[in-house]
């Protein structure tokens, strides 16, 4: 379902869904010319979770997220431009450079950490809470993490010491296991977590918990609203698990694109290779918010190809920038980073 928003806020959605899709398709392509290396995590098929998710923040909010930041980091309205030039280590990066695609960051935006580490995040947001607390400034802290991360123990300590204190902060996590090959349907990790389904690990520390689609924009919307809302009431820490079906180029340890995204696939996926047809069809929530906006007589078809043509072309000039942008010089390796 749409989110109960605004017809320029939905279409203004739909565009930062498109930002992060294209964004990321393109990303392959620069690695599969060897443009750069190292590996890198896309976050393509969880664009309804965190578009929707993040546009109930305020500007001053604290975010964390963790190795599929792009789609965190574009969602909150980083310039494409600087985030291509970070997973490329050029100097014009948003952090000249030098966090790459792992650790990206962008203080100004209330990203103040984005880490590699599986859970390494949670405990840190868990802090960022307690400070607002102290300070009693308003400030909510947002930690979104995917679902191997309540394997660590960090997130349980965090999620008790958040839970004894009622902090300001919002467990985001978003599970891409929906559905996974070889495994029992919506049970992807149930051979991995004896407290399943996953909520059941928060709501042991009295945490409050619910799971959701992923893929549902609206209901994503109306949970995250609700939850924000709750927080701010000084009700302690809630706990959101939204469920997605991984995108199918991210089956192997290097992602592909089976095909570009476009428009038009939201109403005839023949294009589509057979052995992806189906997520293309009945999983992708980029096109499945497509076709709701028309539905819903929103938008028609020939305005949001109009959008998706203007961010094509903004994505293609960011990655263009990206690529001219020279290497950091070797006598600052030593500077802007501390250990």
């Amino acid at each position: 379902m749409l989110p109960k928003l605004p017809r320029e806020k939905l279409l203004d959605l739909c565009r930062r869904m498109f930002v992060i899709r294209h964004f990321e398709e393109t990303l392959v392509g620069l690695y599969d010319k060897g443009v750069f290396g190292g590996h890198y995590h896309l976050y393509c098929g969880q664009e309804a979770t965190g578009v929707a998710a993040l546009s109930c923040l305020r500007a001053d909010d604290y975010l964390f997220t963790t190795h599929r930041n792009h789609g965190h980091l574009l969602a909150r309205g980083v310039d494409p431009k600087r985030l291509f030039a970070e997973i490329l280590g050029r100097v014009d990066g948003l952090n000249k450079g030098k966090g790459g695609s792992f650790h990206s960051v962008a203080p100004s935006l209330g990203f103040l950490h984005s880490s590699g580490v599986v859970a390494g995040i949670i405990p840190l947001s868990t802090g960022t809470a307690y400070a607002s607390k102290a300070l009693k400034n308003g400030r909510l802290t947002v930690c979104l993490f995917g679902d191997g991360s309540l394997e660590e123990g960090a997130a349980p300590e965090a999620f008790n010491h958040a839970s004894l204190l009622k902090l300001p902060v919002l467990f985001l996590c978003e599970n891409n296991g929906k559905y996974g090959a070889g495994r029992a349907t919506g049970a992807a990790q149930s051979t991995t977590m004896a407290a399943y389904p996953l909520t059941e690990l928060p709501k042991a520390y009295k945490v409050p918990a619910q799971q959701i689609d992923g893929m549902d924009a609206g209901l994503v919307h109306a949970t995250i609203s609700e939850a924000v809302e709750k927080i701010r009431r000084g009700e302690g820490p809630q706990f959101v698990e939204t469920q997605t079906v991984r995108y199918p180029g991210s089956e192997t340890n290097w992602p592909t694109v089976p095909k570009p995204t476009d428009t038009s696939l939201a109403w005839d996926v023949s294009g589509v290779p057979e052995k992806a047809r189906e997520w293309y069809r009945s999983c992708d929530p980029v096109l499945i918010y497509v076709r709701e906006l028309v539905d819903g007589k929103q938008a028609t078809k020939e305005e949001i190809s109009a959008i998706e043509r203007q961010v094509k072309a903004e994505i293609a000039a960011a990655a263009e920038f990206a690529v001219a942008s020279p290497y950091p010089k070797p006598e600052e390796a030593e500077t802007g980073y501390f250990a």
